[in-house]
């Protein structure tokens, strides 16, 4: 069997989640009912389905490849194709009606990132990659900004507390102490402001791989750098630090703890 294009996996990818997109805005501001999984993290109905759209719709298509969804768990490991999926990445804004939610797809071939796409159905924005194939917003190309000083930058977070209670909250305090604007605009809609150049570092001190996956070929492709917190270039890590490229060297000095080297 012919292997796919990228071409053809990036389409499936994207009409993949702007459909599920549509499928959330049924239940959005609709009192969506609340239950609260194993790890005290929110889920509703509109997680599930749209998940299990998701993972329909790709096996359509590419039944042999493996899907791993933060609802549904693993299918087919063993296959070089996995699909990671967040059928609603930021739930608590989805929850309270705040329209800064996605879906998120990505792809890995052989553990190597080659697709990304993150939708944010409420406000209509979308960004998409595929392996070097540039980064797109909404049909225009999307870029990292070229702000070049920290004292210039706009650094955004998810929630202050992770920061405490992951042992990095004497990195963020040096990080935020150097830019010049600090903002809670969190999730994965965060990571999409840096790729398009309207934010020039997000971070994120908890990601899961089906979040990060997307975001390491959007923000390289975007000509931007994502990594785990430990500096490493990967989607499998336990964080993510998204930055423009102008920016990287300088914030990594000052994230990094003394005596770290990456």
């Amino acid at each position: 069997m012919t292997a796919p294009s990228l071409n053809e996996l990036l389409d499936l990818a994207l009409a993949a989640a702007r459909e599920a997109g549509e499928l959330t805005l049924r239940y959005f501001q609709n009192d969506p009912a609340v239950e609260v999984k194993p790890d005290r993290s929110p889920v509703t109905l509109a997680d599930r389905e749209t998940e299990a759209f998701l993972r329909r719709r790709i096996e359509q298509r590419f039944p042999d490849h493996g899907i791993c969804g933060e609802e549904g768990g693993e299918t087919r490991p063993k296959s070089p194709y996995r699909w990671w999926l967040d059928p609603i990445d930021g739930t608590v804004a989805f929850i309270h009606g705040v329209p800064l939610y996605s879906v998120v797809v990505g792809l890995e071939h052989a553990g190597e990132a080659i697709v990304g796409v993150v939708h944010c159905p409420a406000v209509r924005e979308t960004i998409w990659a595929r392996r070097d194939g540039g980064a797109w917003w909404n049909d225009r190309r999307a870029r990292v900004s070229e702000v070049e000083r920290l004292e210039e930058a706009t650094l955004l977070h998810a929630d202050r507390r992770l920061f405490e209670q992951t042992g990095r909250g004497a990195a963020w305090d040096r990080l935020r102490a150097a830019c010049a604007v600090e903002r809670a605009w969190g999730d994965c809609y965060g990571h999409l402001l840096v790729a398009t150049g309207r934010a020039e570092i997000m971070l994120d001190p908890v990601l899961n791989p089906w979040e990060s996956c997307a975001l390491l070929v959007l923000l390289e492709e975007a000509g931007g750098s994502f990594r785990d917190w430990n500096g490493n270039r990967t989607f499998r890590g336990d964080s993510g630090v998204s930055t423009n490229a102008a920016l990287c060297s300088a914030v990594w000095r000052l994230l990094r703890e003394p005596g770290q080297a990456l």
